[in-house]
């Protein structure tokens, strides 16, 4: 591929509402759909997260712990997934309205993990699909695993794996807070946002945030951020951005000032 694809997270928090099971966030999907159209970004791959849609089917049949020979788990299973086509097609619908020629991929079909790792991924159909113009959008997903039977992949991991396979030029990571910060901001009054942070100076940051006991930052960063690392080491930024507030992806995707984390290799 001549041109370096970009790789576009886009949180389920962002776009589901969280306090209601299966529900999604049309304006959220609506006002996202028409920024990636207006930055006009290409090669781009799209990656989202399952919120209200894929979390709590998959915490009710305990998917992401593997198979326990149990029937209703593997119904569960069905349903996991199946909830995330629909989140995947709600989003592609709006993505092709938009005149984005958007085509959805479920990574159980080409994922195959080992104790909860990308451990096999049949990329030919998304790399051809990308070299003829489209953009595929993939998602979380219940997946096959060789060691657990089944689990849950998340997109975040999905993400870094497809920056890191396609040689990706950057990773957007858009969730519902501004980026990673100092110390907690919900319980410290001194928290700042880190605007801009090599890896090394990341890695000490981690450290001290470790040391102090805090288990996140917010709300699941901490998982982001070590999957993001592999990537920023590999040399591809990531910009982590947020994407429940309006023009920031499209600022992020045209290399525009936003609010948001940058961490580069340095």
């Amino acid at each position: 591929m001549s041109v370096k694809p970009t790789v576009l997270k886009l949180g389920g928090s962002v776009i589901t509402n969280k306090e209601k099971t299966l529900t999604p966030s049309l304006p959220a999907i609506e006002r996202l759909t028409k920024e990636i159209s207006r930055a006009n970004v290409s090669p781009l791959v799209l990656v989202h997260g399952g919120g209200s849609f894929g979390h709590p089917l998959a915490k009710r049949y305990a998917i992401k712990e593997g198979y326990k020979h149990n029937v209703s788990q593997v119904l569960g299973f069905c349903e996991t997934h199946q909830a995330m086509v629909t989140l995947n097609k709600m989003l592609v619908d709006a993505l092709i309205k938009h005149n984005i020629p958007a085509v959805g991929m479920s990574p159980s079909s080409c994922v195959v993990t080992k104790s909860g790792r990308i451990h096999i991924m049949f990329e030919e159909p998304l790399k051809k699909l990308l070299q003829i113009g489209f953009v595929p959008v993939l998602h979380g997903d219940a997946v096959i695993d060789s060691d657990l039977g089944f689990t849950i992949l998340s997109g975040d991991q999905l993400t870094t794996h497809l920056a890191m396979h396609l040689n990706a030029a950057r990773i957007i990571m858009g969730i519902d807070v501004d980026g990673l910060f100092t110390s907690d901001p919900k319980v410290d009054s001194l928290a700042r946002l880190v605007n801009r942070i090599t890896l090394e100076e990341l890695k000490r940051l981690l450290e001290r945030i470790k040391e102090s006991k805090v288990t996140d930052v917010t709300g699941g960063m901490l998982g982001k951020i070590y999957e993001l690392m592999p990537a920023v080491e590999r040399g591809i930024p990531s910009f982590i951005v947020n994407a429940a507030k309006p023009k920031n992806v499209y600022k992020a995707l045209k290399g525009e000032k936003a609010i948001g984390t940058f961490i580069e290799r340095g």
